[in-house]
């Protein structure tokens, strides 16, 4: 590639963002290696335990932007014990000393404490962005300090993270007379907030596009701030119960349809559906709704409000809205591309309004749709090769019926045949998540047909080891696998050894693999980290080989063995 000198593919590079694409350039020769190298800014690192902190600074020297992931997806669902790793302290830690030029931090699954936030605030002078999304062990006080240092911020963004309480003045420490702001997200916060310094905080911040707030911000000081927020493109309200007031009420009202620029709404945590009309200014507008945590909303007011909702592209709900309702968003919401459906009751024999006939609905409605995530009660064949018909586009597909293990609603049958449908119409399936009744032969036709997958994510499912081999032997493109309550044992699991460097991950959990063939996949393969979750109290050399192996976790690395793995983890 010599005629194409370095002056003409470096500013060519520039126009690629993507880190897939990017890795690609990288392995076109040795000089586009070293050009894309030095050039890029942006840099993701999908498990924090892959690669040392240091050897990502030496390898790119220019980065401005660092994205880490930690623990395991299952540590959303309180499968990864307590105490398992993901510390951000490392990471943190060695931007500060070879990149003072960072600018944006993202860390996600992390454990991130107030030392790493104040390292973060006092070492990057032009620090812009720190999203921390499912993250735990910082505090207020950890926020006070980077909103009181980092004087350029532009993001704040705790997603979905666990968040101390140590008092509610960090809100006032953003920058004076103006900041910088752009997008500010503490929606997770449990505690109060000080809303009179909140409210100067929004004033001051006139380039704020994405405003997310908690449940203790009362209805009426909402009211107030959105007059002061002409470009607010995104809205997560704060509570409905709180300050509420006639006033108020037709004080957000007027102050809604100032906000042309709207385009997301969320929150909704205590609405009733009689303050419903409030939001009724912007609806025409909304491209993005997240009703998921509107649980005292009555399925009729949801309707109502959905059906001025001509736009929509997303939409997360509860499953009290059922099959009804769904029918009515198919109707109403024809732009429709991503749905979430979630269970409004997640205890013990959690029951549920939606069935194959909303997912049904909305597919033949909404044939613009491309990623679901549906929790629902009872499943057929014949609901999901209706839906594969309706929807080849599908990028994204997951499903989960409550009841572990359930045949066609219909015909009792596995839902083999139905699944088979959604892989083989939709060729770009990336993401598959699966529930129900299935027999080994569903994963012959996924690891026939589903050439772009790349997740796959199922749990009481298969009958003999024959199943994950299948996927293993096909599905070229797969780059994490989860299986949870499955029946494949060793054979499966060192079926893959030929595809695990390739790989990002796997997950096994309550499966049949035992301890002594974990071992040797561990021996077999050096460059991976084989990690086995024991029973707490219990060592490695304790346990028999024969003894099954509760939780098993494995990736492939060029850091060599944690250094931190607690008593209960064993890396092989």
């Amino acid at each position: 590639m010599e005629y194409f000198p370095e002056e003409v593919v470096e500013p060519i590079l520039g126009y690629v963002t993507s880190h897939r694409d990017r890795n690609a350039v990288s392995l076109v020769c040795r000089a586009w290696y070293h050009i894309e190298r030095l050039s890029r800014r942006s840099v993701l690192v999908s498990n924090c335990y892959a690669v040392h902190p240091e050897r990502v600074h030496v390898r790119f020297p220019s980065m401005r932007s660092l994205s880490v992931k930690g623990k395991p997806h299952f540590g959303d669902f309180n499968l990864v014990p307590a105490g398992w790793g993901a510390i951000a302290e490392p990471w943190v830690n060695a931007c500060a000393r070879a990149c003072p030029g960072l600018e944006e931090l993202r860390l996600k699954r992390m454990v991130v404490t107030d030392e790493c936030l104040k390292l973060v605030a006092c070492s990057f002078a032009n620090f812009k962005s720190l999203v921390l999304i499912s993250c735990e062990g910082f505090s207020t006080a950890g926020l006070a300090t980077i909103a009181t240092n980092c004087r350029f911020l532009k993001e704040l963004d705790l997603q979905e993270s666990l968040v101390k309480h140590q008092g509610h003045d960090w809100i006032n420490c953003f920058p004076k007379p103006s900041t910088s702001l752009e997008y500010l997200n503490f929606a997770c916060l449990a505690g109060e907030v000080n809303a009179h310094a909140l409210e100067k905080l929004v004033a001051r911040s006139p380039n704020l596009k994405s405003l997310r707030l908690n449940r203790a911000v009362p209805f009426d000081v909402l009211a107030r701030m959105l007059s002061h927020t002409p470009k607010l493109e995104d809205l997560g309200t704060g509570s409905f119960v709180r300050g509420n007031n006639a006033g108020a009420f037709i004080s957000l009202f007027t102050a809604l349809g100032q906000c042309s620029s709207l385009k997301s709404l969320s929150g909704f945590w205590d609405a009733l559906g009689m303050l419903l009309p409030a939001i009724s200014s912007v609806c025409k507008n909304l491209t993005c709704l997240n009703l998921s945590y509107a649980r005292a909303i009555r399925c009729a007011d949801l309707i109502n409000v959905i059906r001025k909702c001509a736009k929509l592209r997303l939409l997360w709900v509860l499953d009290h809205i059922g099959d009804e309702g769904l029918k009515a968003v198919a109707s109403s919401c024809v732009e429709l591309q991503e749905l979430r459906v979630f269970p409004a009751n997640t205890g013990f024999r959690a029951r549920t309004a939606v069935t194959e006939e909303g997912l049904v609905a909305i597919s033949s409605g909404c044939r613009k749709l491309n990623s679901v995530f549906y929790f629902c009660g009872r499943m057929t064949n014949a609901a999901l090769i209706t839906v594969a018909k309706n929807c080849p586009r599908f990028t994204s597909f997951r499903l989960c019926i409550l009841e572990p293990r359930s045949a066609d609603a219909v015909t009792g049958q596995p839902l083999d045949e139905g699944f088979w449908a959604i892989v083989q119409s939709c060729k770009d399936l990336r993401r598959l998540s699966m529930s129900g009744l299935l027999t080994d032969s569903v994963f012959l036709y996924i690891g026939m047909y589903a050439e772009k997958l790349e997740r796959l994510s199922v749990a009481f499912a298969g009958d003999t080891d024959d199943g994950m081999i299948y996927v293993l032997n096909g599905c070229k493109n797969l780059k994490k696998l989860e299986i949870k309550d499955s029946p494949f044992g060793d054979a499966a699991l060192l079926a893959g050894m030929h595809r695990y460097e390739a790989m990002r991950s796997l997950w096994m959990s309550s499966c049949n693999i035992t301890l002594g063939g974990c071992k040797f996949l561990a021996a077999s393969m050096p460059n991976l980290n084989v990690e086995v979750m024991n029973q707490v109290g219990e060592s490695i050399e304790e346990a028999n080989n024969a003894k099954k192996v509760e939780k098993l976790y494995l990736y492939p690395t060029i850091g060599g063995p944690r250094g931190d793995a607690p008593g209960f983890i064993s890396v092989l």
